[in-house]
Formats: C-alpha cells, sequence, structure tokens
C-alpha cells in the first residue's frame, strides 16, 4: 500500500457512497486507474466492505449497554457454545474475546431498559459457563 492507497482507504472511511469521480478527484487520480486501484483494495481484503450507518432510534435499537462478560469454565466447547450463541442474537451489536479480564466485551442494543432486561435474563444468563455480567450505561458518547 502506498500513500494514494492510504488517500483511498481514508476517503472511503468517511464515506463509503462516494462515486469514484469524486473519489478519484479527492486521492488526485483519473477515475480508471482509481476504480482499479479500489477493486485491488477490495479484493487483497484490505476494504472487507461498506454500511450503512442507521439512527438507533429509528431502529428501535436507541438503549445501548457496554456488557462486560466472565466466564466461569473456559474449556474450549464452553467458549464456543457461548461465543456461537451470543453472537446470533440481533440484540449484541458487538462481541470481543478479550485477554485477561473480562472475558468478553459486549455491545449490546434494545429499545429501552425493559427489553434489556428481558434480553439479559431471559438470554443471556441462560448461557452455560457464565460467572459475572457486568453492564455499564454511557452517560455521553465523546466519539
Amino acid at each position: 500500500m502506498d500513500r494514494i492507497d492510504r488517500a483511498i482507504i481514508n476517503v472511503l472511511r468517511r464515506d463509503g457512497r462516494v462515486s469514484n469521480v469524486e473519489l478519484a478527484e479527492r486521492v488526485g487520480l483519473t477515475p480508471a486507474p482509481c476504480l482499479r486501484r479500489v477493486r485491488r483494495l477490495e479484493e487483497d481484503g484490505v476494504i472487507t466492505g461498506y454500511r450503512a450507518d442507521i439512527d438507533p432510534a429509528a431502529d428501535g435499537r436507541a438503549f445501548e449497554v457496554l456488557v462486560n462478560v466472565e466466564l466461569a469454565v473456559k474449556d474450549r466447547a464452553t467458549v464456543i457454545g457461548f461465543e456461537t450463541r451470543l453472537a446470533g442474537f440481533d440484540e449484541v451489536v458487538e462481541l470481543r474475546r478479550m485477554f485477561g479480564l473480562p472475558d468478553y466485551f459486549v455491545r449490546i442494543a434494545t429499545a429501552d431498559l425493559a427489553a434489556f432486561e428481558s434480553f439479559v435474563t431471559d438470554e443471556l444468563e441462560t448461557i452455560p459457563g457464565l460467572a459475572k455480567v457486568d453492564s455499564h450505561l454511557t452517560m455521553k458518547r465523546v466519539k
């Protein structure tokens, strides 16, 4: 990757819907070579996809909670089972296995507090091997 590839990535990171003509102009290329570079970055796995940022309130998922999870049992079957089951829930926006404690960092988005409580009680806490669930509400999103 060179300076132009990095410039392409920076523009696409801010605006994934930018037209190829506009992208080429912003990075100092003509459209054809710019498109070839974008396709190469996609084929090489540098650009892994494009997405739309959706207003959580419009999607019924405005209540977001950061949850730390620790497992009591950490054998392979428990870890794989936990990850597979938790990753399958629509409420789980992000799931990270961490080094040290907590074992997992989970970002959960629901419509409201009642829906979150129901998810934790009826889904999360029924997964075998859990030791601790620690929830954190965001006061203010800074960045």
